[in-house]
């Protein structure tokens, strides 16, 4: 059996580059959730991209209520997000490394 480099680096280059789409695909993924029945909805990727709240959420003698609402769909979409990038690269792998790497 004979060692092949220039495979090996051939072989790095393209996970390399596979690597890199999938941080593009990445930053461009989004997951939108809600809170309250909807009177909040956050859109979110590696950050908030979009809030709505609806008017009938801001009550002035709670503000604490619109708080939690804000940081629950928050919190949601985020997760959301985060899972589902996870899964896109749990798919790139082979299936016998997928478990030896933390967090995925």
């Amino acid at each position: 059996m004979t060692f092949d480099v220039n495979a090996l680096m051939k072989q790095a280059q393209e996970m390399q580059a596979q690597m890199q789409q999938m941080q593009e695909d990445a930053a461009k993924e989004t997951a939108e959730a809600s809170a309250g029945g909807g009177m909040v909805t956050v859109v979110a990727g590696g950050e908030i991209k979009e809030l709505r709240i609806d008017p009938k959420a801001i009550d002035p003698d709670d503000p604490e209520m619109l708080a939690d609402l804000v940081m629950a769909a928050a919190n949601e979409a985020l997760r959301s997000a985060h899972a589902k990038v996870e899964s896109k690269m749990k798919a790139m792998l082979p299936p016998d490394l997928g478990g030896l790497l933390p967090g995925l």
